[in-house]
């Protein structure tokens, strides 16, 4: 079987330089932070994976439910020749995708991006097994700075699924966006997913389980701390928190100091002093009003084409195209 078609733009050393430049950043700021990124070494990545599954977790859910259903539309809208999917991990609902474009006669190849070599290559064995005819080209890289390297072949179909355009703030969303429509032709597509607003009952548990899993999740991100950067923090020692910021609409998570400890990161040569209850921010995740995507859409470029919900209106998944 020949090798994997791969393309490497970010290295093991860029993303053990990025880890380091994000902590120095967030963990000497007021108030302390990290990107949640940081979350998903393997470990992390299978804990997300069993949070998709807890009864609280609808997001999962949702999308899937919208894919099985509008897949086949999507097809017929867009008769992409060429599946783009940014941050893809194991491309498991982008099946859904692939059999109905491949269905519709028009699907070429399909170019997964995401930041984990290891994870893509095993995304990419298992795509070639079940897709043998479909071309597969993966990308290592950061979506967020090499959109750049994306092929032009094809008319194209950018999917940003499972509501991670929640995780920028407004002010990354937009660069974030316009970037995306200057590397896409004039009729080519997005499809976006995206968490909307809803009752504060509903989105705090999804980010707050009762079987703790999200908390263990949380936490994580010290355990990667830990091990990358020779740090010392006691990730027991500290609470997770999820809060609804009304007034931005999105959820917060946090990791809560439950006492007072110094600790000292030995790469970084940094020592980082938590007074008791002082919380350090670890994830953003906006939630979104259908109006509020189309004019951030609007304002990128992008013309929307079709939006579908859920049954239960919790989750969107709009198609745009690039005016």
């Amino acid at each position: 079987m020949p090798d994997l078609d791969l393309d490497v733009y970010l290295t093991d050393e860029d993303l053990a330089a990025a880890l380091r430049a994000d902590a120095r950043a967030g963990l000497t700021a007021s108030p302390k932070w990290l990107p949640p990124k940081y979350f998903y070494d393997a470990r992390g990545s299978a804990l997300f994976e069993e949070i998709t599954r807890l009864p609280e977790y609808y997001p999962t859910r949702a999308e899937r439910e919208i894919l099985a259903e509008r897949a086949g539309a999507i097809a017929r809208i867009t008769g992409a020749k060429v599946l783009v999917e940014l941050g893809s991990g194991s491309s498991e609902k982008t099946r859904l995708l692939l059999d109905a474009l491949r269905d519709h006669g028009t699907l070429g190849s399909f170019i997964p991006l995401d930041v984990s070599g290891a994870a893509l290559r095993d995304a990419l064995s298992a795509l070639r097994r079940d897709y043998p005819d479909l071309h597969l080209h993966g990308i290592v890289a950061d979506f967020v700075n090499h959109l750049e390297v994306l092929p032009e072949s094809g008319t194209r179909l950018v999917a940003f699924l499972g509501g991670t355009i929640g995780n920028f703030t407004p002010a990354e969303r937009a660069p974030f966006l316009s970037a995306l429509r200057h590397r896409l032709a004039p009729g080519e597509w997005l499809l976006l997913g995206a968490d909307l607003v809803k009752d504060e009952r509903v989105l705090v548990p999804a980010y707050d389980d009762r079987a703790g899993v999200t908390a263990e999740f949380n936490r994580n991100v010290l355990h990667v701390l830990n091990r990358e950067l020779h740090a010392n923090f006691d990730p027991s020692a500290f609470e997770h928190v999820a809060l609804w910021d009304p007034g931005n609409e999105w959820i917060e998570m946090r990791l809560r100091a439950q006492r007072p400890m110094t600790v000292r990161v030995r790469d970084l040569s940094l020592d980082v002093t938590f007074a008791a209850g002082e919380e350090l921010r670890t994830e953003v995740s906006a939630k979104f009003r259908p109006a509020r995507l189309d004019e951030e859409l609007s304002a990128a470029g992008f013309s929307v084409r079709s939006r579908w919900l859920d049954s239960g209106s919790r989750f969107s998944l709009t198609l745009a195209s690039a005016a």
